[in-house]
């Protein structure tokens, strides 16, 4: 995904994510949650983690930490 594919709404949910206070709900496609509340766009969450720009930082299946990965960080930047 380069940053020419981002879209506002993507970069604001890295910046959410980068900021802390994100939690993923792991499963088969996972759930962001932003300061405890679900984002309003799960599909673009859902990309980004399937892109790799976010990652959960615990086992799947339970509610973890949201983190930018290395690509995300990256992403973010550019």
């Amino acid at each position: 995904m380069g940053t020419e594919t981002l879209t506002r709404r993507d970069r604001a949910i890295l910046r959410a994510v980068a900021a802390g206070g994100a939690e993923l709900l792991c499963g088969s496609g996972p759930d962001l949650l932003i300061d405890g509340r679900c984002c309003c766009d799960q599909l673009a969450a859902r990309r980004l983690a399937r892109a790799g720009l976010i990652a959960a930082a615990g086992p799947a299946g339970e509610r973890v930490p949201a983190r930018l990965t290395p690509a995300g960080m990256a992403q973010l930047a550019a």
